[in-house]
């Protein structure tokens, strides 16, 4: 079997795509049970975020693999196949693992280095092991990509790098003054309470405005952020929760409007917006429209030759993708009246709020856009070289898991032979006392360790190189080991309840 992702990005894919494409909880489930159901699949995971939608996979057939993963992906998102295929990306055995460990260390973030993707990471892992979807590989890669991550932040400057999205954000809003004396002492209105939502909160307060009203549909949630909030010892804003339904009253007392819910539908509209502001919604030109030169991950333009062909003969890597055409409205001009930051996907604030006097929108595509020329940190090398190396620990790892239960059925079957032996011996030889017999016992199995030592520790580093997975095949062949056995040690090593734990 075979790890395999299939995926679009910020990277890969407009930001029009990947706001049609983004999945509700339940759809995930669905995504991740269907992809089960499929023949190529026997262990599934996704990852969605407001920037990515990856679909992880183990697999033993790719190029089917590839066609299915990609099919559920279109049928899963609402977005057609072939409208799809174009943004997609396909990662496959070490590079799927140099991909996911690159996002746990925020190299392929829209702000480098931000870390709220390991939260986002780990709550892809709770889904597939709560679904029962993940299995051994995809509980060892995305562990092991938490620990990667959390490596990268602790041993490099990464976190420099960039800033998370919120941070990022505030600063385009700041427009270039620094965004503590340009929030200080304002009024901030936060919309919905989920993980970044709770985020912006908190950034809002360190950074110094006056109040924050958090709107949420569920009041008890709004509630309990305000409760953190007061209760945060380096700051003293003052906060306060209200329904959903007050939202227009408080966008008339509002500085700054952070938007961030799972609403499949807009939370803001330009008319609202407008209304609160008391001026008129005027039509503005749009500004001359824009090359967004967007990096392709290196598989994306074989994509649609592997669904289609079924064939990755000519799988070579594939130069930069063509560059796609981003119309940019223009922002009001005059002095801002209200700042919003839009951080969700699909969006919350209507696009149409750049047209309005005195309002200032800052949205994901801005950010993505914003973010293509933010200067890349020293650091960034070192954390591309622990990505390399933990790539390699892993495959070696792997590899080396997989000759395990072979040597483990190997010694089981030799201490069978031992035990065999001495039984025999017993009845041929009943007289012998228990201090002779434990002699003889000790002996053979004495002589079998150290016949099977040199062999198995062999086969332990050889399977862990690149190629090794063959070794393991050798060893059940030149010792006639029962299949069964092996499977049988395979999966109790699974069902152990303390593997893979950190």
């Amino acid at each position: 079997m075979s790890l395999l992702v299939v995926g679009l990005s910020h990277r890969s894919a407009p930001v029009s795509v990947l706001e049609r494409a983004s999945l509700a909880a339940d759809t995930q489930a669905k995504l991740l049970q269907d992809t089960l159901a499929a023949e190529p699949a026997t262990e599934a995971a996704v990852l969605a975020t407001c920037n990515r939608i990856e679909l992880y996979a183990d697999v033993d057939k790719f190029h089917a693999g590839v066609a299915e993963l990609s099919t559920l992906l279109a049928q899963h998102s609402g977005v057609g196949l072939e409208e799809l295929t174009p943004y997609l990306y396909v990662h496959y055995e070490d590079r799927a693992v140099h991909h996911l460990f690159s996002v746990a260390c925020g190299l392929d973030s829209m702000v480098v280095g931000e870390g709220q993707i390991l939260g986002q990471i780990k709550d892809a892992l709770a889904r597939g092991q709560e679904l029962h979807t993940a299995g051994r590989l995809l509980n060892d890669l995305f562990q092991q990509a938490l620990r990667v991550g959390k490596r990268a932040h602790s041993e490099t400057g990464i976190d420099r790098a960039g800033q998370s999205l919120v941070t990022f954000g505030l600063q385009q809003l700041a427009a270039g003054a620094d965004p503590a004396l340009w929030a200080g002492g304002k009024r901030a209105l936060v919309i919905g309470a989920g993980s970044m939502s709770s985020l912006a909160a908190a950034t809002l307060a360190r950074t110094g405005v006056a109040e924050i009203v958090v709107a949420n549909r569920t009041r008890a949630r709004a509630d309990r952020l305000v409760e953190i909030l007061q209760q945060g010892d380096d700051t003293a804003v003052r906060a306060r929760a209200v329904e959903m339904s007050a939202v227009g009253d408080e966008l008339t007392r509002a500085d700054i409007v952070v938007s961030c819910t799972g609403s499949t539908g807009l939370v803001l509209t330009a008319d609202a917006l407008a209304d609160a502001l008391g001026v008129a919604l005027d039509a503005a030109p749009e500004a001359p429209a824009a090359t967004a030169h967007a990096p392709a991950p290196d598989d994306v333009d074989q994509h649609a030759a592997w669904v289609e062909n079924g064939s990755a003969a000519s799988a070579a890597h594939a130069g930069p993708a063509t560059p796609r055409r981003v119309t940019v409205p223009a922002q009001s001009t005059g002095p801002v009246r209200l700042a919003l930051l839009d951080l969700a996907m699909p969006r919350d604030i209507d696009g149409a709020a750049h047209r309005i006097d005195g309002v200032r929108l800052v949205d994901i595509e801005s950010l993505a856009e914003a973010s293509a020329d933010a200067p890349m940190a020293a650091d960034v090398d070192r954390v591309r070289t622990i990505v390399s190396d933990e790539v390699a620990a892993f495959g070696a790892a792997q590899r080396a898991a997989h000759v395990a239960p072979t040597v483990v059925a190997l010694r089981t079957m030799a201490a069978d032979v031992v035990a065999g032996e001495i039984a025999r011996l017993d009845g041929r030889l009943p007289d012998l006392d228990e201090k002779q017999r434990a002699e003889i016992t000790q002996t053979v199995r004495r002589v079998v360790d150290k016949l099977l030592h040199a062999p198995t520790v062999r086969v332990k580093q050889l399977a862990s190189e690149p190629g090794g997975a063959g070794y393991a095949d050798a060893l059940r062949e030149l010792f006639d080991l029962d299949p069964q056995t092996v499977a049988a040690v395979s999966r109790a090593d699974l069902n152990d309840p303390n593997r893979g734990r950190s």
